[in-house]
């Protein structure tokens, strides 16, 4: 397990670790519930530097990304970033991640912490372009500043004008007297905030500026615990568990991250499957009787006839309810269809609901 630059500062903390994607990180420190009602309501600080950088500049980098993501990437403006996958020849997706364009021919893919090598050897097979490559991932830490009162907590660091940021932009300035560090508006916990990327040296220094500068705001370090249930609560996917090498950006819903403006890997494949519908969706559902979904749990329908799986589940923290995410047959993914969730040889009432399931 590879340790990551503030590895020590958490377990002075208190944090429970435990290895995840290849790393040691911490998963919790004052407990999940309380962690996620804190980003809720307040602000709270998550590392995150298990998460891969890749680097691409040469004037075919954004062919390059064009040729292996599904969306659109033409559409960016210097400090913009965008979401998008990596789809596979199969119909599946090799990973989902953020696209950020530094400047012409200069962008930032930021991949998730288990595919990090996965999605390195997929982007160089198909890099004929000459493209320059640079894997930046173990030298880089990333801290994810998240809740309603991280603008405040954050604003004393830096000059740049934390409130007039967009979400999904970026700027590159002096962060806690640190130079060339990214500030991006983005986030995994729908609570609003921001993902500071910086060299794994500037790291403890960082931490404890943001601490210093967020302490009357009650700033406190949250665990990848709560990061899950959080993201959750927003019906953001889950790679590994709600995408993986089998599911197809259109069945998971991210038709919207799918653009057939422009060629991509196996666009094809997935144009017709736009066109002529899917077998299986995925879903959100909520609980209607008492009951914690989980991972792999089957679902039914009123019979007991297997219909799906869920892919996440949890109690929400927000809604004291549980709620999920599950691939069912396409017939069963309408509004309010009523489903079953096979919770301990118990078939327990289930409705297919909107997202996000957490309003704010």
């Amino acid at each position: 397990m590879k340790n990551i630059a503030l590895s020590q500062t958490h377990e002075a903390l208190g944090a429970k670790i435990v290895p995840f994607a290849g790393y040691n990180m911490p998963v919790q420190y004052a407990g999940v519930n309380a962690e996620h009602l804190t980003v809720r309501q307040g602000v709270g600080v998550f590392d995150v530097s298990h998460m891969g950088e890749f680097f691409l500049k040469g004037e075919n980098a954004l062919a390059l990304i064009q040729k292996v993501t599904s969306n659109d990437a033409s559409k960016l403006v210097d400090g913009k970033v965008q979401y998008t996958c990596l789809p596979n020849y199969d119909g599946g997706i090799v990973d989902d991640l953020l696209v950020y364009k530094i400047a012409d021919n200069n962008y930032m893919l930021v991949v998730n912490a288990s595919n990090i090598e996965k999605d390195w050897d997929w982007i160089s097979k198909h890099n004929d372009l000459k493209v320059e490559m640079t894997n930046a991932s173990d030298k880089l830490s990333l801290l994810a500043v998240q809740g309603p009162k991280a603008t405040q907590a954050l604003q004393s660091l830096t000059d740049v004008n934390l409130s007039e940021m967009g979400y999904y932009t970026f700027k590159t300035d002096t962060f806690a007297g640190i130079k060339d560090v990214i500030i991006s508006a983005t986030g995994y916990t729908g609570s609003g905030g921001f993902e500071i990327y910086f060299k794994n040296e500037d790291a403890q220094e960082i931490w404890e500026a943001i601490f210093k500068a967020g302490a009357d705001f009650d700033i406190k370090p949250i665990g990848l615990a709560a990061r899950d249930t959080l993201r959750l609560e927003m019906g953001f996917c889950l790679y590994g568990n709600d995408i993986n090498d089998t599911t197809s950006p259109i069945e998971a819903g991210l038709g919207w991250i799918t653009k057939f403006t422009k060629d991509f890997i196996n666009a094809e494949a997935l144009k017709a499957q736009k066109d002529n519908g899917v077998s299986k969706k995925l879903i959100a559902f909520s609980m209607i009787d008492r009951g914690i979904p989980r991972h792999d749990y089957a679902i039914v329908d009123a019979d007991g006839n297997n219909i799906g799986v869920v892919t996440s589940g949890t109690m929400s923290p927000s809604l004291k309810l549980g709620i999920g995410m599950g691939y069912v047959s396409a017939n069963y993914a309408k509004m309010g269809s009523e489903i079953y969730i096979a919770v301990r040889n118990k078939n327990l009432k289930a409705q297919v609901v909107k997202l996000p399931f957490y309003k704010g």
